[in-house]
């Protein structure tokens, strides 16, 4: 599997790592800053790897969906057409995810999830009484993969009765945070 990202200071990493029945293990990672990464390239790090492990153990590459990668896959097949590249599903999902997301009703809705889940994240106290109401972390929506704000969905929804609880109780309610605007609009999205 590879996994490309830059980094704090603006670099170009590929990792490079190995998922088998005996776990995942990391191979290699690569400073890509100063390359054209084209698909000769990708193909040429993976290959590498498949040369190190041994292409008889080996029986997939998966990537992200990127045009270098496709690119490098064309390349793999014709050196080694018994290994599959595939793309990553979560490349091909993400992005349905996010237009489904984008409808109205369903952005209203994840909207208000994501109003509700900073609300409770936003006050230390508020936060300490929601993790001991419901014993647990809410799923929290991330800036990278818009999976996420479905899976926020699915934790507010799998806590609604905590969730209730805990907005009708006599300990938030006496902290103040419900009654200032954010408050307000959590504990109606909530009820």
């Amino acid at each position: 599997m590879t996994d490309a990202w830059t980094d704090k200071k603006g670099r170009g990493v590929m990792n490079l790592v190995v998922h088998s029945s005996q776990g995942v293990i990391f191979l290699n990672s690569v400073d890509c800053s100063s390359v054209q990464k084209n698909g000769k390239y990708i193909f040429d790090l993976v290959d590498n790897c498949i040369e190190d492990i041994g292409a008889d153990k080996v029986v997939q590459v998966v990537t992200d969906n990127a045009s270098v990668n496709v690119a490098a896959a064309s390349l793999m097949k014709a050196k080694r057409p018994s290994i599959f590249w595939n793309g990553c599903a979560a490349h091909c999902i993400d992005p349905m995810l996010e237009d489904i997301g984008k409808l109205g009703s369903v952005d209203r809705i994840i909207v208000q999830a994501r109003q509700v889940t900073v609300f409770l994240y936003a006050h230390t106290r508020v936060l300490a009484l929601m993790r001991k109401t419901l014993g647990k972390d809410l799923v929290r929506s991330g800036v990278t993969r818009f999976a996420t704000a479905y899976l926020n969905l699915k934790s507010l929804q799998d806590n609604k009765k905590e969730m209730l609880k805990l907005f009708r109780s006599d300990e938030l309610h006496e902290m103040g945070y419900l009654e200032k605007d954010k408050g307000k609009m959590a504990h109606k999205t909530v009820q």
